[in-house]
């Protein structure tokens, strides 16, 4: 007998013989007068295995018929190839034994639930077809991501959770318990500060894990715990960034396509109206766009679009500028570039023109802004400069300013959200569901 999962089976089509027993949750169960039929799946792939069963007196599975979606069963058989119908193998049960019984208010009894719902049970969502799929899929997605830099030279380091050092700039981080420290503590918002000085040792860099952001913000791509794979480089520029950039992307997207089909042609039929795929497809072969910031406001002015925010020179731009730029205006990604430097972080290196800074942010269809990145200041006295400029305290980042005295190169890096690729690699609508236990303002579940 083959005991073990049944994806591991289904690999062996044409050379098995024998029996098979394989273990799981059931799915769903109908039990006729003659025969019944339980769906199974143990979690090693996105679809269940049907398993096929007596259920007259004499066959010994009466109880069978019995056990309720939810519950833990063994099932023992004959493994049988059925490429004429939906599924391309099926188990002519013997014998399926409980393991663990399920009781009646299990909620997910029924086929279709909210996404509201099924946010409340974090903990049992992962069963459902949708949140199985997206969760493997993120899986794929961090191994592509993994794989793609390592194989392009880049070392993993582990940036610190907790640091002294507000990266952004932006006052949003949260403080934790800062008597255990002798100075104040908070939780990272990047990893990015901590990750250059080994750029400059190791050539290439990158931490990928966790970062927090204690913005009050209730918008569906805000979380206030999310995941960031941040890349930095030597003796790079913006243009050499933007090209990593684009290659990951492309790199990740290839990956799930073929690690992941029919997660994907799951998500594909849910987005009927937007085929997901032949976007992706789309994507993978396209090469990314490029665009000034200065000449995207000048566009969005001139567009004749009734948008909700104001266009101009010197404000951030907002979803809806970017989706129009590179949906209607570009017709795929686009990079926008060299951004006023009072919009961007003290570190990004300040242009000729001394009003901008050699910043990108990538924009994908149905998203907006996927990546942002910079080519890092390298020059001493310029970074000293912005960070008076914006009273940014000197004395807790003196270690940061002394890597521009100690052999400094230009250097480049950026960030990616994990989640919002993530989304637009599913169409998933809401980052609440691409993280398997949300932390959001207003909601801590478990």
């Amino acid at each position: 007998m083959i005991r073990g999962r049944y994806t591991d089976i289904a690999r062996l089509r044409g050379r098995v013989e024998g029996d098979v027993s394989i273990r799981g949750h059931i799915r769903s169960n109908r039990a006729g007068a003659r025969v019944g039929f339980m769906d199974i799946n143990d979690g090693t792939c996105f679809s269940g295995c049907q398993v096929v069963y007596e259920t007259g007196a004499g066959s010994g599975m009466v109880a069978a018929a019995k056990y309720p979606t939810g519950a833990a069963v063994e099932a023992e058989g004959e493994l049988v190839f059925t490429p004429e119908a939906r599924q391309p193998f099926e188990v002519r049960a013997r014998k399926i034994a409980l393991i663990g019984d399920c009781d009646a208010d299990y909620p997910m009894q029924k086929k279709r639930h909210t996404p509201e719902f099924l946010r409340e049970l974090p903990h049992l969502r992962v069963r459902t077809n949708t949140f199985s799929a997206l969760f493997r899929v993120r899986d794929a997605l961090s191994a592509a991501i993994h794989g793609y830099l390592r194989g392009e030279g880049f070392i993993y380091v582990a940036a610190p959770i907790i640091t002294g050092n507000d990266a952004e700039g932006a006052g949003e981080a949260f403080g934790i318990a800062s008597e255990l420290f002798d100075r104040p503590a908070s939780l990272t918002v990047s990893g990015q500060l901590h990750l250059e000085p080994f750029a400059l040792a190791y050539d290439k860099a990158y931490t990928f894990g966790p970062a927090f952001r204690a913005e009050n913000s209730n918008t569906p791509t805000h979380a206030a715990e999310f995941w960031m794979v941040e890349p930095e480089m030597s003796f790079a520029d913006l243009e050499d960034d933007m090209i990593v950039m684009e290659a990951l992307v492309k790199h990740c997207i290839g990956e799930v396509l073929e690690r992941c089909p029919d997660e994907m042609r799951f998500f594909d039929a849910l987005a009927a109206e937007d085929p997901l795929i032949a976007r992706l497809e789309a994507v993978k072969n396209s090469a990314f766009g490029r665009m000034t910031y200065t000449e995207a406001v000048s566009l969005l002015e001139r567009s004749g679009e009734d948008f909700k925010y104001p266009a101009r020179w010197g404000l951030d731009l907002k979803t809806e500028h970017e989706r129009y730029l590179c949906e209607r205006v570009a017709g795929g990604p686009l990079f926008l570039t060299d951004y006023p430097k009072e919009i961007k972080a003290f570190y990004m290196r300040r242009n000729d023109d001394g009003r901008t800074v050699a910043a990108c942010d990538l924009l994908v269809p149905e998203v907006g802004e996927l990546i942002g990145g910079s080519q890092r200041e390298e020059r001493y006295d310029m970074l000293i400069s912005r960070m008076r400029d914006m009273g940014i305290p000197e004395a807790p980042l003196k270690w940061y300013a002394d890597l521009r005295r100690f052999g400094s190169v230009p250097h480049a890096g950026f960030g990616l959200g994990v989640e919002r690729f993530l989304m637009y690699l599913t169409g998933v609508g809401n980052i609440r569901d691409t993280l398997p236990y949300a932390r959001t303002p207003g909601r801590l579940i478990f």
